[in-house]
């Protein structure tokens, strides 16, 4: 785990943590671990980006097949994603990640739709952490 504080595109946003980073490959971003570290808030409810450009076909090892489409993904939590943008190279998902970082920290990202049956004590402190009235 490592912060990277140069200002370069490549760098993650204030409260975002970059998770890991494969030169070619895929890069993770997480929200907040000092939050979402197992005394607050179990560690997989912790916001993480996903950049990688796997299949997203619904078939087992479907993610290990590389495609040319490459997307920024938004996860709240494992199996819920709020957000998912796509780009036409890695470089851009990249920054596009780090803009999505930007949004979800600064509050503007509609995480509470994703839910069908909300964890309000879990999107309240979310609410908390990025600003937003619940």
């Amino acid at each position: 785990m490592s912060d990277e504080t140069d200002g370069s595109a490549a760098t993650p946003p204030e409260g975002w943590t970059l998770w890991n980073d494969e030169p070619s490959g895929r890069r993770i971003l997480a929200y907040r671990p000092d939050v979402f570290n197992e005394s607050e808030f179990p560690a997989e409810q912790m916001p993480t980006i996903f950049v990688w450009n796997g299949s997203r076909a619904n078939r087992p090892g479907a993610s290990r097949i590389r495609t040319e489409t490459w997307r920024a993904i938004l996860r709240l939590e494992p199996d819920v994603e709020a957000t998912v943008e796509e780009y036409d190279s890695r470089e851009a998902a990249v920054e596009g990640a780090n803009a999505l970082a930007r949004r979800f920290a600064d509050g503007e990202v509609a995480y509470r739709e994703t839910y069908q049956a909300p964890p309000e004590r879990y999107l309240d402190r979310l609410d908390e952490l990025t600003g937003r009235d619940a």
